[in-house]
């Protein structure tokens, strides 16, 4: 669990903070007492009346065109223990929350109009029970993110070294990179259609090489031996 600490810190928290610094309902907040973050968690909840896995190709086509659009590099994914997922952006160095929170919202105005992208400055940072299902919020390997598009919870908590190993690999956004796209997204680029966007998004950066052989190969690779369930196609049958 140290080395897991470890990564969350170096790649969420600020300075000073740690994974222990929970409040009463589990929650640590990502703002310092100067009003500074390094971290920006998009939350993609699912909604009432949409398809299914709409929220889970949201986040996609989000995540993507982040990395398509910025060069930002790969994004965590988390389920929430509820019914919804999370996208956690690294910042190599503290920016004001005002800009994180700018950005966040400039990125729907100019780019996703059709989405609400909503992020809060505390946040349950998994591994973490949730106490209003029950069930645990965790990272996920993106391969596996539709799986839990109908119940993004576990019912057990997660392998510590299974969280350690989807972390270690990611890499925090540059400070340049971040203020780059803030005046990028100020020049009101044309927005994203997910209409169209949706079906690409749920086949490009995010969920390369992301088939659930490659999942296990990659972490029987580390010596881990998974865990998560995963969804099988249903076969219709004859007769």
């Amino acid at each position: 669990m140290e080395k897991l600490s470890a990564q969350l810190c170096r790649l969420y928290l600020m300075p000073g903070n740690t994974p222990e610094d929970r409040n009463g309902q589990g929650l640590v907040s990502l703002v310092s007492g100067e009003g500074l973050s390094r971290a920006i968690v998009i939350d993609f909840p699912r909604l009432r009346g949409a398809a299914p896995e709409q929220h889970w190709l949201d986040l996609c086509a989000v995540a993507n065109a982040l990395q398509e659009s910025f060069g930002f590099p790969a994004p965590a994914v988390s389920i929430t223990g509820e019914s919804g997922y999370q996208l956690w952006l690294s910042l190599r160095e503290p920016v004001p929350e005002g800009d994180a929170r700018r950005f966040v919202a400039m990125l729907r105005e100019t780019r996703f109009p059709q989405l609400e992208l909503l992020t809060s400055e505390q946040v349950r940072l998994p591994p973490a029970r949730n106490p209003v299902s029950g069930k645990w919020a965790a990272f996920i390997h993106p391969g596996m993110g539709a799986s839990f598009a109908e119940e993004a919870g576990l019912e057990v908590a997660p392998p510590g070294h299974a969280q350690l190993a989807f972390l270690e690999g990611l890499e925090s956004i540059e400070k340049t990179q971040f203020f780059d796209a803030l005046v990028s997204l100020k020049q009101n680029e044309p927005a994203v259609d997910l209409s169209r966007a949706a079906t690409p998004a749920a086949e490009g950066l995010l969920l390369k090489d992301a088939t659930l052989e490659d999942i296990v190969r990659h972490l029987h690779a580390m010596n881990i031996e998974p865990t998560f369930r995963h969804v099988l196609p249903r076969r219709e049958t004859g007769g």
